[in-house]
């Protein structure tokens, strides 16, 4: 009994001394971006922050430190989470995950430069896979999405101008991501957003994903914006929900949110 309890009580320091040290971790972390010029987004008790959609019942929402969000978001509109300041040029440093994926997706190939991949009759060749879809609007511009799923081509590109036949050549190239810096679902990945004026910089799990991409169209200032996307699909007969959710939704979640001005 007493060989025991002395167990338990190393067991116990030790967790004790863990807990101790990662959240003086996360203190000095937090002082260092403080110190270089950043501003906290998230605080970790609550969205005051952001702008909830309206109506979205609660689906929004913090849990154990993080934002957390279940792609069943009720608001009528738009349903996606946005700062309540907007932003020009700026550093952008936030950390997310995706919890789990949502169903099989027929998935398209991405070549190098952004086109995809076809067949002899020239059809998108496709391969089901699972998945999950969200993503971060730069200036509230869903043209400027730097998508977050479980694409081979990778987190971080733009899928609004790449995805685009319209869109040259050489712009669709740079808005797709160089590698595959993903970690695998239910890991936390790192953003590290740079944007000046209309040109973004984006860091994954620190490798460079994208370099100086040019964003046509995006505004001088605007909000950041966590997407929705998916949800819920429709019971075609009753043409109501039927719980079930569609293989690309937002199971995602947030934390670690930074951003610092680079307006003049």
């Amino acid at each position: 009994m007493w060989l025991i309890m002395k167990l338990n009580l190393k067991l116990l320091c030790l967790l004790i001394g863990t807990f101790a040290f990662l959240v003086d971790g996360l203190t000095v972390h937090a002082q260092g971006e403080v110190e270089d010029g950043y501003t906290s987004l998230f605080n970790g008790k609550d969205l005051s922050k952001w702008v909830i959609p309206e109506g979205d019942g609660g689906h929004w929402k913090v849990l154990d430190g993080v934002i957390d969000y279940d792609s069943r978001s009720e608001a009528a509109g738009d349903k996606n989470l946005k700062t309540r300041e907007v932003y020009g040029d700026f550093i952008l440093k936030i950390d997310w995950r995706i919890k789990e994926t949502s169903g099989f997706y027929d998935m398209p190939v991405v070549l190098s430069d952004g086109s995809y991949l076809k067949d002899a009759a020239g059809k998108k060749i496709t391969i089901k896979t699972p998945n999950a879809d969200s993503g971060i609007f730069l200036r509230g511009f869903p043209q400027a999405q730097l998508n977050i799923w479980c694409w081979p081509v990778g987190s971080g590109e733009v899928y609004g101008l790449r995805h685009r036949d319209s869109t040259p050549p050489e712009i669709r190239a740079a808005v797709t991501p160089r590698i595959n810096a993903d970690n695998p679902v239910g890991e936390w990945n790192r953003f590290v957003i740079i944007l000046v004026k209309d040109r973004v910089t984006v860091y994954l799990n620190d490798h460079m994903v994208l370099e100086n991409a040019q964003l046509p169209g995006i505004p001088e200032r605007g909000p950041i914006v966590l997407q929705h996307h998916g949800g819920p699909d429709k019971d075609g007969n009753a043409a109501k929900w039927n719980g079930k959710l569609r293989p690309a939704s937002s199971l995602v979640q947030f934390r670690n949110a930074w951003i610092k001005s680079l307006d003049p």
